[in-house]
């Protein structure tokens, strides 16, 4: 039994190598988000100052890794055996929960991940020993649990988001008042005083934050500890000539030093204090594990009251974990996953958003739209517009959604502003000696200053603030889902750690295997030839060219999802015609998608090709109807076989098969017409309509008879009617778009 705990110790270390690569996936944002999004300097160069920052916060981090032994349990009160267990349930429960956020691309805490693992690993195992035991009650639970320190978490959670939000939305909104969006002018005659503003709270956040609890600080605690106000002022005062002369010998913006050296505080602060989450657990084990090796004492009576101590993380290891930090900062897929998803609730323009609204989100947007218009009445309309004139972006060329992606998310002042606030605000609350959560203030800053620049406009606010939520509402399911999965889990280990502990590693092996390729297979999956694309051309002559590739697409798509129901309709095939409502789906979102372009083809087109709008917006009505008229019959379809309705009959289907006979020959030949581009044909598909529309009309004739002499099925003949006339509706739908086509391209 002995050797288990050799087992667990080995396979604790194999799990702190995987905490570590999920949880800088996650926390990689924290410090990267501002110098990416503004596209400052190179990604090259941000990546190389965070990894030194990274690599330098863990080689000093060994002060910090007292949280992981003592601070939300009581060590003296668990033995050598139940420290184990709760260590072996909190590491397995932090990966696959980090996992989890960085699969769905979403912000999180490893923070609060690791505090509420311990903490809900920590309870199971107490209320166990209490149940075992005659002399104490549950009542007695707070000998075990720092409950103080968990409700300190707690509320240094909420007040980080409220707080962050707020001071990063008033100085950013301050520092545009100033700036203005064109603010290439003010820099040269203001850029010294912000520089060194910037400069001077960032190298103090530094200090204060990044180094705090390190070896390195304590040769400087005495000089800075009481001398924080002088020290600020004398930086101020060093780092504004030093703006000053930067700006004046090369030329360049401060800004791009304030982003860099940003960058490198806000990396120097997460490894040298987030570490303890990936490998203060670890650590704790191998201590433990070694008292308790030379102790000769039972696993089960030797107590834990030696992780009281303080005792200092091996330099080795800290240097092995800063370099696996790194190294996962430049080859992890799903850090990018997770950075995309807050560059998107930033960005400035107009994005493919990556949310969805909801009541909540509409209901604040709404209340925010009536607060705005009540303050716009108070305040004077000439005061008005010169705010509004400080707000006023540049006329650039307009770039459509795809186009935004590769375009900076912010400028250079949004960059700075967050990189300052989230150093200030960090480096107060570690002076007063507040919890807070990296992740929380950092997002929530960046948030804070997209609504004061006016990035969450009305076009976009309802999706940013829907993202929020959601990322919001993350935070407070990473507390619960940790404080409930890691009891679950250390009660399963109770049970019989022999068995358990390798099935656990084993599903945990696995989930982390299957998101790993599923998540590759998302981002290296190449972009589905048949997807309807975008007009980008500024010429009638290079629209009509490229709607020709759109119209073949959709036919195609038409005749396969048109037989395809019908098919399923015979069969009553449900999964086929769930298929085919799919298919419809995507179809109708793609060419919504072409819709939504449609503004930005029209500012872009030259002066000679308007009238080529008017084409495309025609176009696009017609394939909407055609979209329209699928999804009406395949609902109908799905829904009538769904339901176990009766089958139709076998008259009812052969007449269908003959419709799809007649309109698989119409489309097939105009899918040839507009592959090979010989679109004089196009005279002999707009022959064959009346032959077609004659056709359904007969049938619909037919089924009218058999109505008043043999049908028997209400919901049958319901399904056959709608079926023939949106079949109807489709071929007008189909022949007025050929004729559309047919008309602009004779006018060439």
């Amino acid at each position: 039994m002995d050797n288990i705990y050799l087992l667990m110790l080995v396979a604790l270390t194999i799990l702190a190598v995987a905490d570590i690569v999920v949880g800088v996936s996650n926390d990689a944002i924290n410090f990267l988000n501002s110098a990416i999004g503004s596209k400052a300097i190179s990604l090259r160069t941000i990546m190389i100052v965070a990894s030194l920052g990274i690599f330098i916060g863990a080689v000093y981090s060994s002060g910090m890794m007292e949280v992981a032994r003592k601070g939300i349990f009581v060590p003296a009160m668990f033995t050598f055996d139940e420290i184990m267990m709760i260590f072996m349930a909190v590491m397995i429960t932090d990966i696959l929960l980090l996992d989890f956020f960085n699969t769905l691309g979403l912000p999180t805490s490893t923070t609060v991940s690791i505090v509420f693992n311990l903490l809900g690993a920590a309870i199971v195992i107490s209320l166990i020993k209490i149940s075992a035991a005659d002399d104490v009650t549950i009542a007695d639970i707070g000998n075990y649990i720092n409950t103080e320190k968990a409700i300190e978490i707690i509320s240094g959670i909420l007040m980080s988001v409220v707080i962050a939000f707020t001071v990063g939305a008033i100085v950013q909104w301050i520092s545009r008042r100033i700036f203005t969006f064109h603010y290439e002018k003010k820099m040269k005659n203001f850029g010294a005083l912000f520089g060194g503003l910037a400069l001077s709270a960032i190298v103090y956040f530094i200090f204060m934050k990044g180094l705090k609890g390190s070896p390195f600080y304590k040769e400087l605690q005495g000089f800075l500890e009481g001398n924080e106000y002088v020290i600020m002022v004398v930086g101020f005062v060093f780092f504004t000539l030093f703006s000053y002369a930067f700006q004046k010998l090369t030329k360049k913006s401060i800004l791009l030093v304030v982003i860099a050296v940003g960058t490198f505080g806000l990396a120097l602060a997460f490894s040298g204090n987030d570490l303890v989450n990936f490998i203060g657990v670890p650590m704790a084990a191998y201590h433990s594990y070694e008292a308790w090796s030379i102790s000769g004492v039972a696993a089960t009576d030797f107590s834990m009251e030696i992780l009281e101590k303080k005792m200092p993380a091996e330099p080795f290891l800290l240097f092995i974990a800063g370099g696996i930090m790194v190294a996962t900062l430049w080859f992890s897929k799903k850090a990018k996953t997770v950075a995309e998803t807050e560059l998107s609730l930033s960005r400035q323009g107009n994005t493919h958003e990556k949310f969805e609204p909801n009541m909540l989100s509409r209901g604040i947007v709404r209340g925010s739209t009536l607060l705005s218009s009540a303050i716009g009445v108070i305040v004077p309309k000439t005061m008005q517009e010169r705010i509004n004139a400080s707000f006023q972006k540049p006329e650039d060329k307009l770039l459509t959604k795809d186009q935004s992606i590769d375009a900076p998310a912010f400028d250079m002042i949004r960059a700075s502003v967050n990189l300052m606030v989230a150093g200030v605000l960090i480096s107060v609350a570690t002076s007063m000696k507040l919890p807070l959560s990296t992740t929380y203030v950092t997002f929530m800053v960046a948030m804070g200053t997209s609504l004061a620049d006016r990035a969450w406009g009305r076009e976009s606010a309802v999706y940013r603030v829907a993202g929020v939520l959601n990322v919001i509402g993350g935070w407070f399911f990473t507390a619960f889902g940790a404080l409930i999965a890691a009891g679950t889990v250390v009660f399963l280990i109770s049970w019989n750690k022999a068995v358990m502990v390798p099935i656990l590693l084993l599903i945990t092996a696995i989930l982390l295997v299957r998101n790993y390729l599923s998540h590759k297979k998302k981002n290296t999956t190449s972009i589905d030839p048949k997807t309807l694309k975008k007009s980008e051309s500024s010429t009638v002559q290079g629209i009509i060219t490229e709607s020709a590739d759109n119209i073949s697409n959709v036919v195609s798509r038409t005749n396969k999802i048109y037989s395809d129901v019908l098919k399923g309709l015979a069969k009553e095939d449900s999964s086929k015609l769930k298929k085919s409502k799919k298919g419809v789906d995507k179809l109708e979102a793609e060419i919504e998608d072409l819709r939504d372009n449609i503004f930005y083809l029209i500012k872009n087109l030259d002066d000679t090709s308007v009238r080529g709008s008017n084409f495309y917006i025609t176009i696009l009505g017609h394939l909407t109807d055609m979209a329209q008229s699928l999804d009406f019959i395949t609902k109908k379809s799905y829904k009538h076989v769904n339901n176990n309705h009766k089958k139709l009959r076998f008259s009812q289907i052969k007449d269908l098969q003959e419709m799809d006979q007649e309109l698989t020959s119409v489309l097939t030949e105009i899918a040839n017409v507009f592959d090979s581009g010989k679109f004089e044909r196009i005279s002999y598909v707009l022959s064959r309509k009346q032959e077609i529309l004659g056709k359904i009309n007969d049938k619909i004739q037919k089924q009218i008879e058999r109505t008043r002499t043999e049908e028997s099925s209400p919901k049958n003949t319901s399904l056959y009617f709608n079926i023939l006339l949106e079949t109807k509706d489709l071929v007008n739908g189909i022949m007025n778009l050929m004729d559309e086509y047919y008309s602009s391209y004779q006018k060439q």
